[in-house]
């Protein structure tokens, strides 16, 4: 634990260091969860992007700030849940699932011309096609982009 005060970047940017990592793995991420509690998982994902470290895939999760990033982070989901067994696959989709119902969230908040919502709502049909079949998503979406929808082709 850090001192009083000191702040959940700080004390992320001093383990980091002290472990010398090059990557933030499960086993790195279980641990800046027990250092930097109580912080929220979103949270520290923010933090550690900030960082610049390369995350593995179950650590970065869905990331859905453009489509740029989303693609990537379902298709390596996509790889993980491929090469799992029952129990990781479980712990896969929940990843996948607990950013549906965030973006869910965010477009039921947007308002009805905002500029954002075809975006959002498109990423969404993403994840609920990555729901309904993760193994065939990247076929899906090359089909899709190839189709001239939204997102980068």
């Amino acid at each position: 634990m850090g001192t009083k005060g000191e702040s959940r970047k700080a004390r992320l940017t001093a383990y980091l260091n002290e472990i010398q990592a090059e990557r933030i793995d499960e086993a790195v991420w279980q641990a800046l969860l027990k250092r930097l509690t109580p912080v929220s998982e979103s949270y520290l994902r923010k933090l550690v992007r900030a960082t610049g470290l390369p995350m593995t895939p179950m650590v970065s999760g869905v990331v859905q700030d453009s489509f740029d990033h989303l693609a990537p982070s379902l298709v390596a989901l996509e790889a993980e849940y491929e090469k799992s067994d029952a129990e990781r696959r479980r712990a896969v989709r929940k990843l996948v699932i607990i950013a549906k119902d965030h973006a869910t969230f965010a477009l039921r908040r947007m308002a009805p011309d905002d500029e954002r919502r075809a975006m959002k709502e498109e990423m969404l049909l993403w994840m609920r096609t990555w729901l309904e079949n993760p193994t065939v998503f990247s076929s899906w979406l090359a089909l899709r982009r190839g189709q001239g929808s939204l997102g980068p082709g």
